[in-house]
Formats: structure tokens, sequence, C-alpha cells
């Protein structure tokens, strides 16, 4: 059975792609504006990184033939460190995993912005995931 990458692929050019707005963000836009755009890069992180996960479960067991693969997030991103997959330290991925959490949790927006911070970090990584599971360079 070929693994299939469309789902993360997508997910991950949207949010590449809302990346690039929210960092054009400027004062002359309407608040409104600048709260959509902000929201955005949230979901689509959030849509991204579960695309993420669920993928990478799948690769570990039919590209590794790992027999015990977790099914939940945290557990995954360590049996993926554990076999050699993710790039940067386990920490910086756990903080991913938690921002997931909290985005969906966070009615004040303080989550939010907090996970604002750690989106360019998780592109480069999700990138660097992405190109070693496919072999594919991305963009």
């Amino acid at each position: 059975m070929e693994l299939n990458f469309d789902r993360f692929r997508l997910s991950f050019a949207r949010l590449d792609a809302q990346w690039v707005n929210f960092q054009k963000i400027d004062n002359t836009l309407p608040v409104i504006t600048q709260e959509a755009i902000r929201e955005s890069v949230i979901q689509r992180f959030e849509v991204c990184y579960d695309c993420l996960w669920k993928v990478l479960k799948k690769y570990m067991i039919n590209e590794l033939g790992v027999a015990e693969v977790p099914n939940s997030p945290k557990p995954i991103l360590r049996l993926a460190n554990e076999n050699g997959l993710l790039e940067g330290d386990m920490e910086r991925w756990m903080k991913y995993a938690n921002a997931r959490t909290y985005t969906s949790h966070d009615y004040s927006g303080a989550k939010a912005e907090d996970a604002l911070k750690l989106i360019e970090f998780y592109i480069d990584d999700a990138k660097q995931l992405f190109e070693k599971m496919t072999g594919e360079k991305w963009k």
C-alpha cells in the first residue's frame, strides 16, 4: 500500500502561504483583517500538525516497519525521534504538540500568540520531515 502525502502536502502549502501573509501584516489593515489572518495561520497550523502526525504514524508503520506505533501525537513524535526522523530538538516538537492542544481550547487568545511565535520554527521542522519522508524537495 503506497503512502499518500497529499493531505499533509496541501495543509502544509496552505500554512506556508498564510504564514507569508501573516508576515506582511501592517497596521494600515483593518483590525478585523489582521485578526482574521492571525486566526487563519493558527487554524492552518492546527490542520497541518494533525496531518503531520497522522502521516508520520503511517510512515513508521509502512516504511520503517515499526510494529507498535501509538495512536496519539506526543508518543508518535517520541517514536519518530527515536527512529531518527525528526530534525531539531525534541523539546521544540513537544512545544508544537502543546501549542496544538492549547490553541484549540484557548478563548482568550494568549496561547494563540504563543503558538504564532513557534510557527516559523514549525514550518522549518515540518519541511525537513516532509523532505525526509517523501524524498522530495519542498518548493
